[in-house]
């Protein structure tokens, strides 16, 4: 049954152009708004160390050191977290090697994901301009909780939309899990006239947060690089006149995966929580597929050169961006607001490729190109890609 009401037509789409400067294409899906939440813990980098150490009762100054090289090289300067003094005061149980701590990390986690979910939503509905009880469907992406049921139940409720609204989970994604939410959205809005789809991403550490250990390298990596928070857009096609704003429309979708890489990004739920696993050498098997997965992107439209496109890249680490810019021999710029969402934020999984279209959304004001690549990588390894057009 569709449901919604029928939002436009070509020839009100001939006349959106008040807000923006390109016609969107009739029946194609668009972002129409986007919105973003954080915890309130707030750490700059250069306070990680003490404070993980300190935090973890670590006493081993290798690990310290290690973790200094780390936090330096990862180019991010601030993150935000869940994890508080409040919270290891009454779970102290947390910051000791060894410890069962699933249960006590999911109570914390379950509740502080869907939290930053609806103050997420809220913001993009509150752009979006119209009533909570449109949006027909939710995409819900989380690889932060578990349990049943989901946390796009409890944000409905939370967001107070309809009963019959059609909800949609995405469950341990991770970081190509945005790019996953957006494809599923644009399928949900083109194929259900006057739906509109709310996206909502949020991810917090505390499943994976543990003491360090030699033994566990990428545990590391993962208190220099990642962070905390929730991030939201609204998807619809054929955006209603004078009360919708669409900026970047979703032209085509694309997903692949990379035969016998599976053990490359390994991450495994235990007693203790989950375990995550990073392969050296991922870097190197983006860089070795790239290109062709952007080719195929790219045929969908009329531009042939790289340095022709626009640049929406989940920042997983500066050596990918850096191995992408290099292999695409993109000049220096055109990865500036995925460098830029890093260094704010962290790579925060899933969340962040909505980081970074929020600052692309402002880039692009200035007339710059039409057309652009949304690109995300993850467990698989999994490419996941979206061809888009800038309104």
């Amino acid at each position: 049954m569709p449901q919604g009401d029928s939002n436009g037509s070509s020839t009100q789409h001939a006349a959106l152009t008040t807000n923006t400067r390109r016609v969107p294409t009739p029946g194609k899906a668009t972002i129409l708004a986007i919105g973003k939440a954080f915890p309130s813990q707030i750490i700059p980098q250069e306070c990680l160390v003490e404070g993980y150490i300190r935090d973890t009762k670590c006493v081993d100054a290798y690990i310290k050191e290690k973790l200094e090289r780390l936090c330096k090289n990862t180019t991010v300067k601030t993150r935000y977290t869940v994890m508080s003094k409040e919270i290891l005061d009454k779970y102290p149980e947390l910051a000791t090697e060894g410890s069962p701590t699933i249960k006590q990390k999911l109570e914390i986690a379950n509740p502080a994901v869907v939290e930053m979910a609806t103050k997420a939503s809220l913001c993009c509905i509150k752009e979006w301009g119209r009533p909570a009880q449109d949006i027909t469907h939710i995409v819900y992406v989380s690889s932060s909780e578990i349990r049943l049921p989901g946390g796009d139940l409890y944000l409905a409720n939370e967001l107070g939309l309809r009963s019959d609204v059609g909800r949609v989970m995405l469950y341990f994604l991770g970081c190509y899990g945005g790019v996953t939410g957006l494809r599923v959205a644009k399928d949900i809005a083109e194929n259900n006239p006057g739906s509109r789809v709310l996206v909502t991403t949020s991810e917090t550490t505390i499943l994976g947060f543990r003491p360090p250990n030699k033994a566990r390298p990428y545990d590391l990596v993962g208190a220099a690089l990642f962070g905390d928070g929730a991030a939201a857009v609204i998807v619809g096609a054929n955006p209603v006149v004078g009360q919708e704003s669409p900026f970047m429309e979703l032209s085509y979708a694309v997903q692949k995966f990379l035969p016998e890489t599976h053990s490359v990004i390994d991450g495994r739920l235990s007693e203790e929580g989950i375990n995550f696993k990073l392969g050296r050498d991922l870097p190197q098997k983006i860089e070795d597929n790239i290109e062709e997965f952007c080719r195929k992107l790219m045929a969908k439209s009329s531009v042939k050169e790289f340095n022709d496109l626009f640049w929406a890249v989940h920042p997983g680490g500066p050596a990918i961006l850096n191995k992408l810019e290099s292999t695409l021999k993109l000049s220096s710029d055109k990865l500036e607001c995925s460098r830029k969402a890093l260094m704010d934020y962290g790579n925060v999984s899933s969340n962040t490729i909505f980081y970074v279209m929020e600052y692309m959304r402002e880039f692009l004001k200035d007339g710059a190109e039409e057309w652009g690549l949304g690109l995300a990588f993850g467990p698989g390894i999994t490419f996941e890609g979206i061809l888009l057009r800038s309104l």
